[in-house]
């Protein structure tokens, strides 16, 4: 068995990412349910909000599901106690130093997977204990690494760093992007954009169309003297392109970013003022579609991708 799907314990190595204002318990639970693993996105949700998702998603789907935790998330505690009593058994981490909190997760009987943007990073989450890493592009929607590394070079050089399960994320979408991060050294891969955009999704229908109808070029890596994040166009972006052009301070950026953006965006469907995040793939996705439809059409277009590769050389 491939060694994401026994570490987790899924049919499909399809991990969906556990985005803000996207990943609440519908989401997670359809994409367990379709054999993936899904995410509760722990990083725009008060704690109460999260022991909710739990309750809701443990309903919805006997099958494994997990918490994603930024660890720069400002109720990290809280955070954590609930993922522990509520008996949690997959926990992904990012937007920190996974030395912090895995020992005391795996003491709790956790799984816990670490993303990073780098092999140096990849290094220091094997050195942490995590069980498996999820490798994150430069392609990818949300906050970004400050590498600007593409996934193609990213996935081998984090390979050839660790021995640990390995993820690919960014700019993946369809079966022969999976077919590919499989080539270049990944078990498994982690969908951000792809089920973002689905029915179960908890973001504003405003922001789905916004994002289905997107082309080529219409999403631009902004903010990087902040966190570096990857937004579509919206007002907003506009704003940041015509600051950052000026020479805006950190502090000017911060004052222009505010508070809620990304929910005014994401959540509340507000395309004007909100800080609409999205990867770079959404590009090649033009129709709504359920959890289900999207999972089906991944494995069968992997095993057609598959079955016409032959040999280049």
């Amino acid at each position: 068995m491939n060694r994401i799907c026994h570490l987790f314990g899924i049919e499909y190595p399809v991990i969906q990412g556990g985005m803000v204002w996207c990943s609440g318990w519908r989401l997670a639970s359809a994409v367990s349910n379709a054999g993936g693993l899904g995410l509760l996105g722990a990083g725009s949700m008060h704690p109460e909000t999260l022991q909710e998702h739990i309750v809701k998603c443990r309903k919805a789907t006997g099958k494994p599901f997990g918490v994603n935790v930024p660890l720069m998330y400002p109720e990290i505690e809280k955070i954590m106690d609930i993922i522990v009593n509520e008996g949690i058994k997959i926990v992904f981490t990012s937007a920190g130093s996974p030395a912090k909190w895995t020992k005391h997760l795996k003491d709790n009987g956790i799984t816990v997977v670490h993303v990073v943007s780098n092999s140096r990073f990849a290094r220091k989450c094997e050195e942490a204990g995590v069980d498996a890493v999820v490798a994150e592009g430069f392609e990818a929607g949300g906050h970004n690494g400050r590498e600007e590394t593409t996934t193609l070079c990213l996935i081998p050089a984090v390979r050839k760093a660790t021995s640990l399960p390995l993820i690919a994320a960014g700019g993946i979408a369809s079966g022969a992007q999976i077919l590919a991060a499989e080539a270049l050294g990944a078990e498994g891969v982690q969908i951000g954009t792809r089920f973002a955009l689905t029915r179960e999704s908890s973001a504003h229908d405003n922001f789905k169309n916004l994002c289905l109808s997107l082309e080529e070029g219409d999403t631009k890596l902004l903010l990087k003297k902040l966190s570096p994040t990857r937004l579509a166009k919206s007002a907003f972006k506009t704003a940041v392109e015509e600051a950052e052009a000026a020479g805006a301070t950190a502090e000017q950026l911060t004052a222009l970013l505010g508070k809620s953006r990304a929910k005014k965006g994401i959540f509340e469907g507000d395309l004007e003022e909100g800080q609409i995040e999205i990867g770079q793939v959404a590009a090649l996705l033009k129709q709504p579609e359920t959890v289900a439809e999207a999972m089906s059409d991944l494995v069968k277009s992997y095993r057609e991708a598959a079955g016409k590769m032959g040999s280049f050389i």
